[in-house]
Parts: structure tokens; sequence; C-alpha cells
């Protein structure tokens, strides 16, 4: 059980609590892969997911998770909802509230706007995305992938390369495999390091090839096309040629490495085409550990209620 209302991110979470999600995660992904998706554990219980921002992966994950456990779920986008007329997100949270809705699932552009939710609901509420804050449920479906792997994500190195300034899977990752006692490296152009991201536990490296060195595990970051009008690097081919991964590049980590990677993946830009494709690639499993997080949060939230 966890001891907190609301999921708002893994920086302040303790391992404890995020042991405790995975393990149950865990068995949640065991009675998915048995073709179980019809469980008792959230029955009677009310799910909304509230985006202001588009999201397909995300907000599918989380609506089958609690479909799957027996939720009633309403999915609200801010382009057809009262936000258009001019309310706030405080109001908005107060008329969900006012609705019994017992779990709120927000994804918004700015940051700290779930936190500011869970301030004023008697909902529990889960962060799915911050701006470039938090993406805890991302995250901890990178760390189930790896436990399931590896038995344990204690002594591993993961390598992490891409558009980190605004990615908040890279912190969220970081904050949660350092807790776990994971090493974890990064590299990307100049422009897209973020300041500070050492103090946090980071080792920023020098090059591809110091950074996925020894790895067991090699994450690419989606890069945001939407904000390359920026000039953050040169050109797509530029990137792909001097910060993407390819075969050749992980010759450097552990024969056993996984790539694995958020999505959606730009093909032939932040990773080859025969590395999504191939063996050592996890990101299809990335999918179905995301449900079962997700099963786990949604889950663990409301179990002292049930």
């Amino acid at each position: 059980m966890l001891k907190r209302k609301d999921i708002l991110g893994l920086r302040e979470m303790p391992a404890e609590e995020i042991d405790e999600i995975l393990t149950v995660g865990m068995s949640m992904k065991k009675l998915l892969r048995q073709n179980i998706k019809k469980l008792p554990h959230l029955q009677g219980k009310s799910v909304t997911t509230l985006f202001y921002e588009n999201s397909t992966r995300t907000r599918c994950s989380f609506e089958l998770a609690a479909k799957y456990m027996g939720a009633h779920v309403v999915n609200i986008s801010a382009e057809s909802s009262s936000v258009k007329k001019g309310e706030t997100l405080v109001d908005t949270g107060k008329t969900l509230d006012a609705m019994k809705n017992d779990i709120i699932v927000i994804r918004h552009p700015m940051g700290g706007a779930p936190a500011l939710l869970g301030k004023t609901v008697k909902a529990h509420v889960v962060n799915a995305g911050d701006g470039m804050n938090e993406h805890p449920s991302q995250a901890l479906l990178d760390m189930l992938t790896m436990r399931e792997n590896f038995g344990s994500i204690e002594g591993l190195k993961v390598a992490i390369l891409g558009d980190i300034s605004h990615s908040r899977v890279a912190k969220s990752n970081l904050f949660g495999l350092k807790k776990l006692g994971a090493e974890v490296t990064m590299y990307a152009p100049k422009t897209l390091i973020p300041t500070g991201i050492e103090k946090m536990g980071a080792k920023v490296c020098r090059s591809r090839e110091e950074a996925v060195e020894g790895a067991d595990v090699v994450m690419g970051l989606r890069i945001q096309l939407e904000r390359q009008h920026a000039g953050n690097f040169p050109s797509l081919g530029e990137y792909s040629k001097f910060y993407g991964v390819s075969e050749a590049l992980m010759k450097y980590a552990k024969p056993t490495a996984l790539v694995m990677h958020p999505g959606p993946v730009n093909r032939g830009v932040e990773l080859t085409s025969g590395l999504i494709d191939g063996e050592s690639s996890r990101i299809e499993e990335q999918v179905l550990s995301g449900i079962a997080v997700r099963m786990s949060m949604l889950f663990l939230l409301t179990k002292e209620e049930i």
C-alpha cells in the first residue's frame, strides 16, 4: 500500500514504494500474458483521464489498465471540454470531485499542474506527464521491463541518449533508477543537456561510446521535432550521424544489452530500423509493461479503500 494520496513523480517517492509498484506490476503482467483482462481490483471505482496534451500510448494504456480491473472510465480532452470556455484547472478538478471521481489521471503542458490538482481534489491524482518535469508511469514501465529481463535493477548500467533537456521521461528514469541502485549515463548535444542534471545523479559523458560502454540498457529518447525550429541541432541527418544509436554503437555495450525507447520512435533518427526491430529491442514489450505498471499504480492507490 502506498503512503501517499497521489502519484506525482519519482523524485520524492522512496525506493520501497517504487519497488512495491514494480512487484505488483510483475504480477499484473503475468495475468495479461495469460490473456486475463477481467479483474475485480477497481470494481465500483471511477477513473477520469484529463489530457491537456495529445497522447495515444499513455492515454490508451491508462484507460485499458483501469478497464481491465473493472473501473468506469471517462476520457476528457481539453480541446473538447469547458477548458476551451475558460474554466481553470482548479474548477475542473472541483467539478470532477463533485461527480465522485476516485482517480484523475492528468497530462498537462505546465510542470506542477498535477500537484496543484492534487491539493485541490479529494480524488487520487496520477501524473501522466507534466511539462518538462516528470512522467513517472513511463519510467516505472521502463524499470519493470528491465527488472523482468535482468531480475534486478541494482547494479545495472543504463545509458540514456537523446533530447534530455525536454524529456520528462529521462528525469523520472534518472530518479527511479538511481534509487534502485543503477548507474545512469547520459549523452546528447550540449544544447539538449539540462543544467544541473549531474547534481541529480546522472553521469554526463563526452561521447556516445563512453555513455554506452558496458551498458546493460541503451535507451533512446524521442527528438521532439516540434522544437527543432529552436535550432538545438543542425538537422535530423546530422543528429542521426553524431548522436543516434546504431548497430555499430551497440558493440560498445554488453552483448546482452537491451534497446529501449519510450516511443514513438523517429526511425533512422534516434534508432536505426535494424535495432528497433531486432532481437535486443524491448520497445514492444515496454508497451505491455505500461499497462501492467499502470494497473499496479491505480490498484495500490485505492487498495486501502476496497
